[in-house]
């Protein structure tokens, strides 16, 4: 969903869980859907763990929990490994999440995330582990990320901590731009130099 991205402030859905890959995220039976409809993937998120054979809604799985809620999904360590699947970020993005904070993250995961206008922040482990302790604590517990200063902010307990990320993908999440709507904003600088080289 292309969205302007600036500073969110949100509850989250923890997931604690380690080497989540894609096939987890979304299993590899959806990849032959002909549709690329958001809500499709959302609905399908988790799909295995979250419902069972009849479709019926997994009692104790996150997703299906009430406590739980928001637009920031915490995870582990290797988030998104496995297959290159940008169905997978599809799917993240479909469900509503906007931000994955996780200790680290598969590479072209991430960058498929980056793709969707879903933002991974990568947080240390003890970061990582203390927001996850805070989240089962009290589910009200929310989190600022910041992505201008790109900062992550615990509000539970006021800890801050800086991230990295591409100064080109920063700049495309500001300003709701995706790879072709950058070209095009370029578009006059783009002839000119092609010009200059004639």
């Amino acid at each position: 969903m292309k969205q302007k991205f600036n500073i969110i402030e949100s509850t989250c859905v923890p997931l604690p869980v380690d080497n989540v890959d894609t096939d987890q995220i979304i299993p590899a039976r959806f990849l032959k859907a002909t549709t690329r409809e958001e809500k499709f993937f959302g609905d399908n998120l988790f799909c295995d763990w979250r419902y069972d054979r009849e479709g019926k809604p997994k009692a104790g799985f996150v997703l299906n929990d009430p406590r739980y809620g928001g637009c920031i999904l915490v995870a582990g360590e290797n988030f998104g490994s496995g297959s290159s699947r940008e169905h997978a970020a599809w799917a993240i993005a479909g469900y509503g999440f906007r931000v994955v904070i996780a200790k680290s993250f598969a590479d072209i995961h991430k960058n498929n995330e980056l793709n969707n206008f879903v933002l991974p922040v990568q947080a240390s482990a003890a970061f990582v582990d203390e927001l996850q302790a805070c989240i089962a604590a009290d589910p009200s517990v929310k989190v600022k990320v910041d992505l201008p200063a790109q900062t992550v902010t615990n509000l539970a307990t006021g800890r801050t901590e800086s991230f990295d990320i591409m100064p080109y993908k920063k700049y495309c999440l500001e300003n709701a731009l995706d790879d072709i709507d950058f070209m095009l904003a370029n578009k006059s600088k783009i002839e000119s130099y092609e010009k200059s080289k004639c």
